[in-house]
């Protein structure tokens, strides 16, 4: 009868001592998620404003060769400009809640692959665009990687 008592008070403290390693990796993984998202967060703010603000700069005043093309085409210029403050605006809004905002962030990843991946090509193909492959393209797959590898993989 005394032996029972032992291994039932072990069994107790091996479940006991379970419960706690398992409450304590829950909390060490929740405080991860959270410092991943403050991450995002930041990421999502900071490309949101280059959307905003550095994009046309980088346009029209910095770096014209590596985020212009030629011919200019100002209406073709402006539309860009337009689309990705808009989309900059929109990331903004996302950091409040990046979760409730997946399936922007992911467009935004998708998107700059393909666009990268289209100008990519034609700075290949064109020898007069050569300056892109250090301007616009590598900064679209760079906002790619950035958000994809911050962006919770549940989303």
């Amino acid at each position: 009868m005394i032996a029972v008592h032992k291994n039932d008070r072990n069994k107790h403290l091996k479940l006991d001592w379970l419960k706690h390693w398992q409450h304590n990796e829950a909390l060490i993984m929740e405080s991860r998620m959270q410092q991943e998202l403050k991450l995002l967060k930041v990421a999502l703010v900071l490309i949101g404003v280059t959307f905003i603000a550095g994009v046309p700069l980088l346009m029209n005043f910095f770096w014209v060769s590596g985020w212009s093309w030629t011919p200019s085409q100002h209406e073709y210029e402006q539309m860009i400009m337009g689309i990705y403050a808009t989309l900059g605006l929109f990331l903004i809004l996302a950091a409040k809640d990046p979760m409730q905002h997946a399936s922007l962030i992911w467009f935004t990843v998708w998107s700059s692959v393909v666009h990268g991946g289209i100008m990519l090509v034609q700075a290949l193909v064109d020898e007069t665009e050569h300056a892109h492959l250090m301007g616009d393209v590598p900064a679209l797959f760079i906002v790619a990687l950035v958000l994809a590898y911050l962006m919770p993989k549940k989303a």
